[in-house]
């Protein structure tokens, strides 16, 4: 019987709609992924089959043939564990439901249960774009999915609790934020904060200049002096991030894998402090599949280069237009990315 489920994948920092196919019939016990995917994907064969016998349900000892639509868009990570599951126990019969609509999201462990899941916000996103509800997510990142307005989240921690809730055995209650998400922004703990540093005036004064109008800044001075302090408490001077440019940090930290499964949003306002070292994909962004560098992850916020005169030429060079446009594009064989960069950029060097 042939099964389908919807899932999604991320292209640069948006999401992209992705049929999970499976067709089971007789031949030889084996599970073949096929649709452009990466090596987490299909290592996802050994998570699903323990996954499934583990939650009690019986994992089909036929020819399984999983397709990932379409094929040419590069499958990377492990959230397709759950649709590939669910799609295994729906074309075995061992579930029923109507799968117009649902999405489903997140990387299994062994035992059945559900794991934070990389670049969900986007995805999510993505699914009241189409009109998709409701969206089966892990539970521990149903709060950053939440941060969609109107969307009907589903909280699962168990691939048993789903299977439950798709027989109507057990359902799971929608997942409901119990307060504004946004004002935490109003209570965020600062580290460094401006008020606490004794001293340095002119130093200060400039940098209150430059918060107030979002210029760029160069400090010089002699090692000890106080530059990299100054720098790290520039956050604290700044205008508290609106609703909006919170959620576009949030999307582009989630994206990249440094969104804590304990956070979900990102409040404060970035600061980025990458060393001299770095690479151009580092800096800029990039890479074959093409993911943000620090000028993105320094969006809406601070990105600060200590010891400037140490990066390379074509390192600072570089910066340049995308500190004229605010954004950068990544043009690579398989297509172009465009990613949010609009950062004040902060240096300090010695004279």
């Amino acid at each position: 019987m042939l099964a389908k489920v919807l899932s999604a994948a991320i292209v640069g920092l948006e999401g992209q709609l992705v049929e999970v196919e499976v067709d089971i019939s007789a031949g030889l016990p084996s599970t073949t992924i096929v649709g452009l995917p990466d090596t987490a994907v299909q290592e996802s064969r050994e998570r699903v089959r323990s996954a499934i016998k583990n939650t009690g349900c019986t994992f089909p000892v036929k020819r399984i043939t999983v397709n990932l639509a379409p094929a040419d868009l590069k499958k990377a990570g492990p959230a397709y564990d759950l649709p590939i599951a669910v799609s295994i126990l729906l074309s075995s019969e061992q579930v029923s439901f109507d799968t117009a609509n649902p999405l489903f999201l997140g990387e299994l462990s062994l035992d059945g249960s559900l794991r934070h899941t990389h670049g969900i916000l986007p995805m999510v996103s993505l699914a009241k774009e189409k009109g998709l509800s409701p969206v089966f997510v892990p539970a521990v990142d149903a709060k950053e999915a939440a941060l969609i307005e109107g969307m009907r989240v589903v909280p699962v921690e168990s691939l048993a609790q789903l299977v439950a809730h798709l027989r109507e055995e057990a359902l799971i209650p929608d997942y409901v934020l119990e307060e504004d998400p946004f004002e935490v922004i109003e209570r965020v703990d600062v580290g460094i904060d401006m008020a606490h540093i004794k001293g340095q005036e002119h130093a200060k004064r400039a940098l209150e200049v430059a918060a107030a109008g979002g210029h760029n800044l160069i400090m010089s001075g002699p090692p000890g002096s106080g530059k990299t302090l100054l720098a790290r408490s520039l956050p604290t001077i700044l205008p508290r991030m609106t609703s909006d440019e919170a959620l576009e940090a949030t999307k582009i930290y989630s994206v990249s894998g440094l969104l804590p499964s304990d956070t979900s949003v990102i409040a404060q306002r970035p600061f980025r402090s990458p060393h001299y070292t770095v690479s151009h994909v580092g800096l800029v962004g990039g890479g074959r599949w093409p993911r943000p560098g620090e000028i993105s992850l320094s969006h809406r916020g601070v990105l600060f280069l200590d010891e400037l005169p140490e990066f390379g030429q074509a390192d600072l060079e570089v910066l340049r237009q995308p500190m004229e446009d605010k954004v950068v594009t990544i043009t690579r064989a398989q297509g172009s990315v465009t990613f949010p960069a609009n950062f004040m950029l902060v240096g300090a060097m010695n004279p």
